[in-house]
């Protein structure tokens, strides 16, 4: 009887995929393993994730995953001891696909699966979700059978610093938006609407441009607001959204943000801090901007206005302009230029043009790629 290796497909057996990452809570790393776990399940494979325990955790088991908690968000966690841990648990549960997210859990993942015999192993499977510098602990990302990058600006980063990577074993997938809770044309029901407008007497019949992501330096901020003083002076009345709450180590900064607000009478500028009803903001929104001091990996935020209808603009670098440049090429703007910033802002809130559904970006797309190649590798040794 011929049995099948643990990375080879067995046809009258589900596919078992292992994700392992740091911990599964809130980031945007958790909630994209959450989504192709979920997508695994309902297509009745198998999915296990490893991390930390977080708040996604009781999603992912009700949808049809597996939770193994293991303390990798701890530092220092890296030890031999979950290397072994994770090579024996890839051979009892006979493990098609291990894909890695993170830095640290890739490097758990590259030494249990490189210690394994080659023809019984799993395929390997490693994220670049962002700019890694060319440093050794870096590479790991790099180490995988099939990368995957979430833009074409981080595939070409990955080229640039780590040039034994073949390019033909990178692929570029990008994070899409769940186009049934973003579907095009959204608008809030009446009852959100008027809960909104009592908190925020100030927005009705305004134009709103909306800033969202934690206050951390480095977003674009202050620009933000200069922006929003500068329309003021032109004669265009606009308020200011800056949607997000206080990111971990960041309390100053966001304190410092807030004096600014007060001390500069800027009666255009509200900070909600955090919401949890983002799809709604977006939607009421006129503009959705993203000024990024450094070329950003990609934009879920952008995404997700686009999505919904919502125009954007935002600093032409990284994958912001690598999205614009393909739903809405009108809203790029140079980074750091604050009058052409000014003037496209003005622009698109004078003459709201009409964005046209994105479906390359649809999170079943996503997920349909990711899936495929998880396939394309089972299918292959």
């Amino acid at each position: 009887m011929h049995t099948n290796h643990p990375g080879e497909m067995d046809p009258q057996r589900p596919m078992t995929v292992v994700h392992i990452l740091p911990r599964l809570d809130s980031g945007d790393l958790d909630q994209h393993t959450l989504e192709i776990a979920t997508e695994l399940a309902r297509r009745k494979q198998r999915s296990i994730v490893i991390s930390a325990p977080g708040r996604l955790v009781p999603h992912l088991t009700g949808r049809g995953g597996e939770h193994i908690a293991w303390p990798l968000a701890a530092k220092p966690f890296f030890s031999y001891r979950w290397v072994i841990r994770l090579r024996r648990l890839l051979e009892r549960e006979h493990v098609n696909v291990l894909h890695a997210g993170g830095l640290g859990p890739a490097w758990i993942a590259y030494r249990a699966w490189r210690g394994m015999d080659p023809r019984r192993r799993p395929r390997l499977v490693t994220t670049a979700h962002g700019f890694y510098p060319a440093k050794r602990y870096n590479r790991v990302v790099s180490y995988g059978e099939r990368v995957i990058a979430v833009s074409e600006a981080v595939k070409q980063r990955l080229l640039e610093n780590f040039p034994d990577l073949a390019a033909e074993n990178i692929h570029v997938i990008y994070r899409g938006v769940d186009e049934r809770y973003f579907p095009h044309g959204y608008r809030p029901d009446i009852h959100w609407l008027q809960e909104w407008y009592r908190q925020y007497p100030q927005l009705i019949d305004r134009h709103i441009v909306t800033l969202a992501g934690a206050l951390t330096a480095g977003k674009g901020h202050y620009e933000f607001m200069e922006a929003l003083t500068r329309l003021r002076d032109r004669g265009i009345q606009a308020y200011g959204l800056i949607v997000g709450g206080e990111a971990p180590g960041a309390e100053k900064y966001a304190a410092n943000l807030r004096r600014h607000v007060t001390n500069q009478h800027l009666d255009n500028i509200i900070l909600t801090d955090h919401r949890p009803d983002i799809r709604n903001i977006l939607s009421v929104s006129n503009l959705v901007v993203s000024l990024p001091e450094q070329p950003p990996p990609f934009d879920r935020t952008v995404l997700e206005a686009l999505q919904l209808g919502v125009p954007a603009v935002g600093y032409d670098h990284g994958g912001v302009g690598e999205l614009l440049s393909a739903v809405f090429p009108e809203g790029r703007t140079p980074a750091q230029d604050m009058e052409r910033l000014v003037d496209k802002v003005a622009w698109v809130l004078q003459h709201p043009p009409q964005i046209d559904e994105c479906p390359q970006y649809h999170l079943s797309h996503t997920l349909a790629q990711t899936i495929g190649l998880y396939r394309e590798l089972c299918a292959t040794r």
